[in-house]
């Protein structure tokens, strides 16, 4: 595979790369769609600016790794069409990565939004 030759052909390639995702995995399309909803709720509820950091690092963790974890998968399937001891750990590591990445999601989420809906107010 040739290397991009320039700088908006890497950025169209990027952006090729995941709108592939989002047409192709259903966990990306569920993470993008829970991202929308939170979205709107914190801009509804007016979180602050140290917790948009924390929203937007938790927001782009889960859609980096989704996408990881999509290639991962993807670089295994072309490399063995049989199902493989070792290609089913590595797919199952990356997958836990994402699933690791969303926990970590969620409680963030849960500490954000948690004390403006009156749950969790040990904070």
């Amino acid at each position: 595979m040739k290397k991009n030759s320039s700088l908006a052909e890497s950025f169209r390639c990027a952006l090729l790369g995941l709108a592939d995702a989002w047409k192709n995995e259903r966990n990306m399309k569920i993470h993008v769609s829970i991202m929308v909803i939170a979205l709107v709720a914190a801009l509804l509820l007016g979180i602050d600016r140290w917790e948009w950091l924390f929203f937007f690092s938790a927001v782009f963790l889960v859609l980096t790794m989704e996408m990881l974890n999509t290639a991962l998968e993807r670089v295994v399937d072309l490399f063995t069409s049989e199902s493989h001891p070792l290609a089913r750990l590595a797919k199952n590591a990356a997958a836990g990565a994402a699933l690791l990445a969303a926990v970590y999601a969620l409680v963030v989420a849960s500490l954000i939004f948690g004390p403006r809906l009156g749950l969790f107010n040990f904070f």
